[in-house]
Formats: C-alpha cells, sequence, structure tokens
C-alpha cells in the first residue's frame, strides 16, 4: 500500500471516529445512522392535518364540539399542540425509534396529567388530556399535587442513537388519589412538583396495555386505554402512555379517567349534527372490479323475494314485508328461523347479485371512552357472499369450491370521532370475525376528508389499502384480495338505525331485531371440497392447508348464515 492511500486512509479512519461512528466486534463500523437516520427526515416530522377543513357545526345545547367536558367536577379538554421531549431513531416499530412529547398551550388554570409518546414511523397525530378542578370540595378537590416522583427508568446507559437521555417519572400520588401519565426529563433532577396532577380516586378507572410504543431490552413502552369499554363504560382515555421496566399486562401503574357527571351523553352529537358528520367523513367504499356480488337496501332484498322460514314449516316459507315488520321479534339465535333467497333459480341468481343504486349504509351511533368520543358504525348488507379461493406457494388462484358461499352478508366500518373538535382520529376496518383500527394519519383519502374502504373480492371484509392479505402461513391460505375500482359506494346513502343515547328520537327498524340468521346454513362436505385442491400440494402441505382451512371461523368458510347487526359484540361493546 503507498504512503498516499496509507495516508486517505488513516484521515478517513479518523474522520468518520470523532463523528462517533460505533466500534463494533469487527473493528470500526461506519454507523449506518450517520448516513441514513441521522439527517434522515422521519414521518413524525411531518404533523397530520385532515385535507380539508372541518366547517362550523349546529350548536346542539349540548357541550358537543364546544372542546371542554365536564367529568363531574373535573373539567378536561383536548390538547394536540407539543413541545418535544426527547427522542431516539433506534428500535421500535420499523427500527426508527419514537418520540416523547408534552402538551403545550395549556389553558390557564389547566394542568398537565402527562406526556404523549408515539412511533417514529408515522406522522405526529395524537393528543392528550388536560384537565382543571371545578368542584368546590376544597379538602378533597379533583387534582392535587404528587407528593413525590419515583424514576421508573432512564437511557444513560443505551449504546441508542438518541437526542440527549431520557428520564421517565412515576409521580406518587397523595393518599385517595391516582398518577394518570408520566413526566419525562432530560436531567436526572427531579421535576416540580408543579409540573403535573394527580386525580381524585373515583374519578379514575382500570387501564391496559393497547399498541406497543417502543421497547429496549428492559424497557416497554404502551399507548393505554381504559379496559372497560362500551356504550355503558365510563373510562375515558387521557392519551398518555405507561413505561414498565417488566413487560405486564395487569396493575398498571397509571390510571385512566372516569366520566362521573350524571348527565355523561351532553358531550354527544344530536340529529344534525350526526347528519353532518356524515357528509364530512362518510367513506368511499371501493368494490373489487370482479366481484359480481354487490350490497342492496335491506328494504330491496326484501321487497324482491327474500323469504322467512320456520322451522318444521320448510315447504310453506313467507315473504317478508318492508322494513321486516313481520319478521320474528327479540328471542335468541335458537334456529327456530332464518332468512334465505328466493326460491327459483332466476329470481334467485338475481337477488344475489344485489343492487348498488339501491345500497344505504345503516348506521349505529354510540358513545365510547366515557361520552369523549363518537363511535359510527356504518353496516353494509349484501344479499351474497361469493366463493373463496386460496393462494397455494406459486398457485396465486385456487378455487375452493362452495367454501365461503353463504346468503346474507353484513360488513361494517367504524368511525371514531373526537366529542371535543368533531376531528375523525381512527378507524375501524372489519374483517370476518376480527378486523384493525387505524389512525386517521394512515387512511387514504380520496375527497375532501372522505376515507377510502376497499372490499375485498367475494368476502366483502374492509381493507384501508389495496393488495393480498393471506389468511393463512407458509404461503398457503385464503385470499383478501382488494384492488382499484370504479364501482364506488359512497356510504352517505345512510339510514340512521340506532343511537340508544337520543331515546325515542330514533325507532328502530324492526328488521334490527331480528335475532336469527340472515342465511340458511349449509351442508357441504369441507373434505370434499378441499380435496378439489390437495392435489396441488406434497405431503405435509397437504395436512398444513386443511388445518388452516378447518380453523377459520364459520362465516368465512359460509357454513351458517350470519346473524344481524345487532348480534354482534360490537354492538354495545368496543370493537374486537
Amino acid at each position: 500500500m503507498s504512503v498516499i492511500v496509507r495516508t486517505i486512509c488513516a484521515l478517513f479512519l479518523l474522520a468518520t471516529q470523532s463523528m462517533g461512528a460505533r466500534e463494533g466486534a469487527s473493528g470500526v463500523n461506519i454507523s449506518e445512522n450517520l448516513f441514513s437516520k441521522k439527517d434522515e427526515a422521519l414521518p413524525i416530522d411531518t404533523i397530520f392535518k385532515l385535507p380539508a377543513p372541518i366547517p362550523a357545526f349546529p350548536p346542539s345545547g349540548g357541550d358537543f364540539g364546544t372542546g371542554f367536558f365536564d367529568l363531574g367536577g373535573l373539567q378536561v379538554t383536548q390538547i394536540s399542540v407539543f413541545n418535544k421531549v426527547w427522542s431516539t431513531r433506534d428500535g421500535g416499530l420499523d427500527n426508527i425509534g419514537a418520540t416523547i412529547f408534552e402538551p403545550q398551550n395549556i389553558p390557564k388554570e389547566f394542568y398537565m396529567l402527562g406526556s404523549y409518546s408515539q412511533p417514529n414511523n408515522k406522522a405526529l397525530f395524537g393528543w392528550v388530556l388536560v384537565a382543571k378542578d371545578m368542584s368546590s370540595n376544597t379538602t378533597n378537590p379533583t387534582l392535587k399535587q404528587p407528593s413525590d416522583y419515583t424514576l421508573v427508568w432512564n437511557t444513560e446507559s443505551l449504546d441508542i442513537n438518541q437526542e440527549g437521555h431520557a428520564y421517565v417519572w412515576l409521580p406518587t400520588a397523595p393518599n385517595g388519589y391516582k398518577a394518570v401519565g408520566h413526566v419525562v426529563t432530560t436531567t436526572s433532577d427531579k421535576p416540580s412538583l408543579d409540573k403535573i396532577r394527580c386525580v381524585r380516586e373515583d374519578l379514575t378507572d382500570q387501564s391496559e396495555q393497547y399498541s406497543l410504543i417502543w421497547s429496549n431490552n428492559d424497557l416497554y413502552v404502551y399507548d393505554v386505554r381504559p379496559s372497560n369499554r362500551g356504550i355503558e363504560a365510563s373510562g375515558v382515555r387521557v392519551g398518555t402512555f405507561v413505561a414498565q421496566t417488566v413487560e405486564t399486562t395487569t396493575n398498571l401503574s397509571i390510571s385512566c379517567l372516569k366520566n362521573i357527571n350524571a348527565n355523561k351523553t351532553s358531550s354527544m352529537p344530536n340529529l344534525q349534527q350526526i347528519d353532518e358528520i356524515m357528509k364530512i367523513y362518510s367513506p368511499l367504499l371501493v368494490l373489487h372490479p370482479n366481484d359480481k356480488f354487490y350490497p342492496s337496501s335491506v328494504n330491496w332484498f326484501f321487497s324482491n323475494g327474500a323469504l322467512l322460514y320456520t322451522k318444521g314449516q320448510e315447504s310453506t316459507p313467507v315473504t317478508i314485508e318492508p322494513n321486516g315488520t313481520n319478521l320474528p321479534q327479540d328471542g335468541e339465535n335458537d334456529g327456530a328461523y332464518w332468512i334465505d333467497l328466493p326460491t327459483d333459480d332466476e329470481n334467485k341468481d338475481r337477488v344475489s347479485i344485489g343492487d348498488l343504486n339501491s345500497a344505504r349504509s345503516y348506521v349505529h351511533v354510540k358513545p365510547v371512552y366515557g361520552g369523549t368520543f363518537t363511535d359510527l358504525a356504518l353496516w353494509v348488507f349484501y344479499p351474497y357472499n361469493g366463493a373463496s379461493s386460496a393462494k397455494i406457494l406459486f398457485f396465486k388462484n385456487v378455487k375452493l369450491g362452495k367454501i365461503g358461499e353463504h346468503v346474507g352478508d353484513w360488513e361494517h366500518v367504524t368511525l371514531r370521532v373526537s366529542n371535543f373538535n368533531v376531528e375523525l382520529w381512527q378507524m375501524y376496518f372489519s374483517q370476518h370475525n376480527k378486523g384493525t383500527w387505524l389512525d386517521a394519519s394512515l387512511l387514504e383519502f380520496k375527497v375532501g376528508n372522505k376515507p377510502i374502504v376497499y372490499s375485498t373480492l367475494h368476502g366483502h371484509a374492509s381493507y384501508p389499502h389495496v393488495g393480498l392479505t393471506l389468511l393463512g402461513k407458509k404461503g398457503i391460505g385464503i385470499k383478501d384480495d382488494t384492488e382499484q375500482s370504479d364501482f364506488v359506494f359512497n356510504l352517505v346513502a345512510y339510514e340512521l338505525i340506532s343511537a340508544e343515547y337520543l331515546g325515542s328520537a330514533i325507532i328502530e327498524p324492526p328488521w334490527l331485531n331480528f335475532k336469527r340468521q340472515w342465511g340458511p346454513t349449509i351442508d357441504y362436505d369441507l373434505d370434499k371440497e378441499l380435496k378439489r385442491v390437495r392435489h396441488l400440494l406434497l405431503g405435509k402441505l397437504k395436512s398444513l392447508l386443511d388445518k388452516i382451512i378447518k380453523a377459520l371461523p364459520k362465516e368465512i368458510l359460509g357454513e351458517e348464515g350470519p346473524t344481524g347487526p345487532k348480534e354482534k359484540n360490537n354492538w354495545i361493546g368496543d370493537e374486537v
């Protein structure tokens, strides 16, 4: 090696060491952070805003959209403007780290309840609640300073790409009070006791882990939410996180809030405001271009020959009246009644196709998080669910005979809207017997603030983006396939079918209280259907296919007709 070359190499080595390159087992390693992470913009560097401004809402006489709610002597408001406290570009989702923030622009006489954190792999989009004592109880006010702090964890010893060091503190709550969030500092000095407030115990509820934000060996940072959720639940999500040095799902160190106001629904939208929400956020449902089974309205289905069957009287089915006025009400799904297509082949085929022109979304509006958010579940009815297909290794589209076919198909998506500022925060996509919540920052929008929903071929599960989802493993499974299409159903064509908090203002249609199946039980030989495709596989792959298919829920296999929306667990509870 020449003197010139050795000199250049030595200078380069010194330069990289002075810039902070790490030394590994194989010698000096030029840190990828220097050239790919350190100066690279991250998704969180962008603040997410909805595509279009939210118009002014009509007044309601209540608290909806006013920005402030009284939880029972404790007034809260939602803050989504933050100061960054600490950040790392290592670990976490997509291995690009996470960031911790404090709320800023806190109104006068309001106090911070905890810090906010989120992964760096998505645009900044979050909130925390801040609170003000409105009670007249001077002995036991709704808020008190902590008596001390406990250091949960710090990042001093971590060999990670980070901006300074983080010290995560848990407030020590006075007797009768609980902490609902952490304070994070960049020095080892304890925070001021005036930095945060603890909440009187009767205004708190049990919390649980929701989603992992970041972890590193002995620290786990989780978003948290109330353990008890649903229409009647009082737990209020604070927007804070929990930091744990052991991975446990019980006895979390922080609580959530609880709405003990006697009028919990004063923060909920009225009929006119529900209509405005639908005009702004009603999704656009993109149907698969190769799907021949479309949605229809329930009344179109009834008026075009759908039949009600009674056990023991199968030879004499009866036509169904508009709105299902002659359907059996209440009871339980005991197999005594079911709905089916017309008996003659011509009308059976015609009705199974559906009628997109008549289609409606059937909307159920309910309070969540103690009335601080509103869920709008938008249900769509399909007269028929088509047969499934599979991907088996390099065989990309294997027909599965009758597997997946059934009469009557109820699908839904749910919009979660903040009652503080009427912003869309999350959307739920139902996928057979489960589903996925997605932040608004991760949705596709096409027209204003209307999110896109992609419906799968034949199965009609809902997804936020186009592509193939395989319900299986090792390259074998049922296909959930979505594509771009010109067949689009705007769910703004809606009928409000239920909003329990509005009482007699909403009259539920009789069909909603039909507790039985919207399709007959189909009796087919699953093994016979699987035999059609087993010849494509060798050895253990045949049994793997059998296990994957037979483990699928009956609503995917198509063995049973589905029950209606009101029979689903999410009708009164949270989405799974």
